[in-house]
């Protein structure tokens, strides 16, 4: 197996034993070949932050396997990749044994990584978005091999169609109250993450 793929596949049977299955269909999703930035190292990287502050969050369980299903349809073409994502959840987690109120929370979380707006008092919403977005607080070498992948993803765009678009991801990014809502260091991480976002949109913009 590639790298990160046995350890995910182990992180997987500890959360949903006796269905493989599924584990290896997703893990299969998070490793295909038109994905630079959204991979299994972004699973992982994910799951790490979920595992280090799992107990801010009422239903660590629940928040995990939403960072497992929150990309697991990406197609940099669409604009549903988070709604199709969920109704993967909702579709195939029943069978893997979830019990239906996780199932509809994890289908609620992944949804909600469309914006990253989380409303006031929902912990596991607040660690998942902060998990997600983990990878903007990155030192600035890291923070730019991240957005060189995401460029590589929308390989198909014209350069000013990217810049356009992706000035408009990133203001919208810098409009959230917060980027960082839960995670014990969310104000280093905040500074870090506006400083990158910041430089990254001086560069696109004309």
């Amino acid at each position: 197996m590639p790298t990160h793929q046995p350890e995910l596949l182990a992180r997987w049977r500890a959360l949903v034993p006796g269905d493989d299955a599924f584990g290896e269909d997703l893990i299969g999703r998070w490793s295909q070949p038109h994905r630079h930035y959204h991979t299994t190292a972004h699973l992982a990287a994910v799951l790490a932050v979920v595992d280090r502050y799992a107990d801010v969050a009422p239903d660590a369980r629940a928040v995990a396997l939403a960072g497992w299903l929150h990309d697991a349809v990406y197609d940099p073409r669409a604009g549903d990749n988070e709604e199709r994502s969920a109704r993967l959840a909702e579709t195939r987690l029943p069978g893997a044994g979830v019990p239906a109120g996780r199932v509809a929370e994890i289908a609620r979380l992944v949804r909600l990584t469309a914006g990253h707006v989380v409303a006031d008092g929902d912990r596991a919403g607040a660690l998942l978005a902060d998990a997600d977005l983990a990878i903007l607080a990155a030192g600035r070498g890291d923070y730019d091999r991240y957005a060189a992948a995401v460029r590589r993803e929308y390989a198909h765009l014209p350069e000013d169609a990217f810049r356009a678009g992706r000035a408009a991801v990133l203001e919208n990014l810098l409009a959230l109250p917060a980027l960082y809502r839960i995670v014990p260091p969310r104000s280093e991480w905040e500074a870090r993450a506006r400083a990158n976002v910041e430089r990254e949109l001086r560069g696109l913009l004309p």
